[in-house]
């Protein structure tokens, strides 16, 4: 394996450049996207978040593209072709999913027919065929920077591509609010409806540009997948069954998992309801209410690097996560606080200093998650706590839409306290988060693991 070059610094950065690009996509779709569906459309959030949702739900295809991406490579290489395929069809559907939305906003406007729904379950369909080109395109890629890296300087690559991902937030967040700033609050649908379609056109294609930027060549020169597959089992020769077996060995495992479940619904349920909030409760414009993404990613961005680097190697893994959940709940009281108030500058000042503490929760979580990995498996685990962590942001959108819309029932649409059970829910699961962490013993997970492995590896050789 010696022939192979290793990848520098200046690939790091160039394979983290179709992490932005994802980024980017996420503040279209989650951020934006969503705004314009609740605020400018009128549409329930309950169904703006269900539809949303199924770009998440479809979660489990991520484990069959990596299988397919093992199996079958397209040009000669395992990675790169799926890579560019899933990028080129989720910009084309993240432009057609816009199209649909126009239709059910029209259709939601005549009244709740049949036809209403049929717009409503296209939509649907819509998000979910984005899901999967997205995890066509994502899964193969984070194959490659498995194939592509050594052990020793495989977690300086995924914390460049992570923090690229940040950027990539930022990033979206500031071309979006500046192709947006001419609709205003209670702009005319017309207005509307070309910002967001110039909107979805460019920003698509030029993910789709970094897509081809980030990885052309990479594979064919540094790529160590042929020599590793001779001799290595690969991930497609894992059957759901053996993996599972292995997975639930321990039952640190299901603490972690449910860990990992309240962590990621406490850190992620207000995704569908923070911009709609903005407009709602501080009157702020659909540009401004962008620009929140990049106040959270700059914060978040901020805790990564200050956590890795100093709080981790003082605090130590746990309590470092521990602490980071606890600054959350308090980031989303700050948040409440605004809306009580009615102050734009400590709301924003709040969501900046979320951003501060899902960094700080997320790098802990991280660090840890490794150490709940066995390294024979590494790919079955980290691909299950991947799609655990999947699921658990769909049953966020579900949640934070439902939560509203609960709210909106209880106190009115156009009122602080209908947000009010979306941002307590988070607060408690946040704790509860840290609480469960506390019972999380990861020399006991491995100890047992490590046995359920030898003995299916002991089975294998009978």
């Amino acid at each position: 394996m010696g022939e192979y070059p290793r990848i520098n610094l200046v690939t790091m950065v160039r394979l983290g450049l179709f992490q932005a690009g994802l980024g980017m996509m996420s503040v279209l779709m989650l951020g934006i996207l969503n705004r314009v569906m609740i605020s400018e459309l009128g549409i329930p959030p309950l169904v703006a978040a269900g539809v949303i949702a199924m770009h998440q739900l479809v979660a489990p295809a991520r484990v069959w593209f990596g299988q397919m991406s093992d199996a079958h490579p397209v040009g000669g290489l395992h990675r790169t072709g799926y890579v560019w395929l899933g990028a080129g069809v989720f910009a084309l559907l993240a432009w057609g999913v816009v199209q649909i939305t126009w239709q059910v906003a029209a259709q939601i406007a005549l009244g709740w027919t049949g036809v209403t729904w049929a717009w409503v379950a296209l939509l649907g369909l819509g998000f979910a065929l984005y899901g999967l080109a997205v995890s066509a395109s994502s899964t193969p890629f984070a194959a490659l920077l498995v194939d592509i890296s050594d052990e020793d300087n495989r977690s300086q690559l995924v914390g460049v591509v992570w923090s690229l991902l940040m950027v990539g937030i930022i990033a979206g967040a500031i071309t979006g609010s500046w192709l947006l700033k001419q609709v205003e609050l209670d702009a005319a649908e017309a207005v509307v409806r070309g910002s967001v379609n110039r909107l979805f056109t460019l920003v698509p294609l030029g993910v789709v540009g970094l897509a081809w930027a980030a990885t052309a060549g990479i594979e064919a020169r540094f790529s160590r997948y042929r020599v590793r597959s001779q001799v290595v089992e690969r991930e497609d020769q894992i059957t759901l069954g053996r993996a599972l077996r292995v997975l639930t060995a321990s039952p640190q495992t299901g603490l972690f998992f449910s860990f990992l479940l309240c962590m990621t619904l406490g850190l992620f349920m207000q995704e569908p309801v923070l911009e709609p909030y903005g407009g709602t409760v501080f009157g702020m414009p659909i540009a401004a209410t962008t620009r929140l993404n990049a106040y959270w990613g700059m914060g978040t961005l901020l805790g990564l690097g200050v956590t890795g680097f100093w709080v981790v190697p003082r605090l130590g893994k746990r309590p470092t996560t521990m602490l980071g959940c606890g600054l959350a709940a308090l980031g989303f009281l700050g948040i409440m606080l605004a809306g009580w108030v009615g102050q734009v500058w400590l709301f924003t000042l709040m969501v900046f200093a979320f951003g501060v503490a899902a960094g700080v929760t997320t790098t802990g979580a991280l660090t840890l998650m490794l150490d709940l990995t066995l390294a024979e498996t590494a790919g079955t685990f980290i691909g299950a706590w991947g799609l655990a962590q999947a699921l658990a942001r769909a049953l966020a959108t579900l949640g934070g839409g439902g939560l509203l819309e609960l709210g909106s029932n209880w106190f009115g649409a156009e009122t602080f306290w209908a947000y009010v059970p979306v941002f307590g829910t988070q607060i408690v699961l946040l704790l509860t988060a840290a609480t469960l962490l506390r019972t999380v013993d990861v020399k006991a997970f491995a100890h047992r693991t490590r046995a359920a492995l030898g003995e299916l590896l002991a089975e294998e050789l009978e």
